[in-house]
């Protein structure tokens, strides 16, 4: 589920905030998304790969209709934790997939290590003013050549699974970067919805690829 919203210079939004309030928004936003998919992900772990992938079929409804609504800041937050739970139901029969095949216990490994690793890679951009916004064309192409690559993988297998997981976690790593640049330059116009969804879909692209990586270590 390799995808990552990118919100464009025009957009409207709020008016700007002070970047440190900027920052605490956008990550109590995204901290209660993360908080709401996984419940849902916990509630629903019984649920078949095909309820799954509807809750994902509709969770992509969802998060069109968060972009589309973002000048109504409360409807685009109403949207967006819907989208959430949805992401919770369409991920629930992978993570229990890994819980029962190798533990529950690289789930919580893989989720605390995308927790430390997200708030290490935040301070080092709030710490050293790194920004890499000038490559997102380039780490764009990446991701649409990755995700063209796990299409074609799913008939004809030509790349480990492993390297794939760490291929993802590459280029969702350096979406982290930009999108805490992009937090601290402002916000770009970007409402703190639409940053929120930016660090969410980060995380939990980086969450399920620690999951696939640490599992096939614990497989072998």
């Amino acid at each position: 589920m390799q995808y990552q919203y990118q919100p464009s210079q025009q957009q409207l939004g709020a008016p700007a905030a002070a970047t440190h309030s900027l920052l605490a928004q956008v990550l109590g936003i995204s901290a209660l998304g993360f908080c709401i998919t996984a419940f849902a992900s916990w509630m629903f772990s019984g649920v078949s790969s095909g309820v799954g992938l509807i809750a994902m079929l509709v969770g992509f409804g969802l998060l069109f209709g968060c972009m589309a609504a973002r000048r109504n800041e409360a409807l685009s937050l109403v949207l967006f934790y819907a989208f959430t739970f949805c992401e919770g139901l369409g991920i629930a029969p992978v993570v229990s997939q890994y819980a029962q095949s190798v533990g529950s216990g690289v789930v919580a490994d893989a989720a605390v290590t995308t927790g430390l690793g997200m708030f290490a890679l935040g301070a080092i951009v709030y710490a050293t003013g790194l920004d890499l916004r000038r490559f997102q064309g380039y780490l764009t192409m990446a991701l649409m050549g990755v995700i063209v690559l796990g299409v074609v993988s799913m008939f004809v297998r030509f790349i480990h699974p492993q390297l794939y997981a760490y291929l993802v976690l590459a280029i969702f790593t350096a979406y982290v970067l930009i999108d805490f640049a992009r937090i601290r330059a402002g916000g770009g116009g970007a409402t703190p919805v639409m940053l929120a969804v930016s660090i969410y879909l980060d995380a939990l692209n980086i969450f399920l690829a620690l999951l696939q990586i640490l599992g096939g270590r614990r497989r072998s």
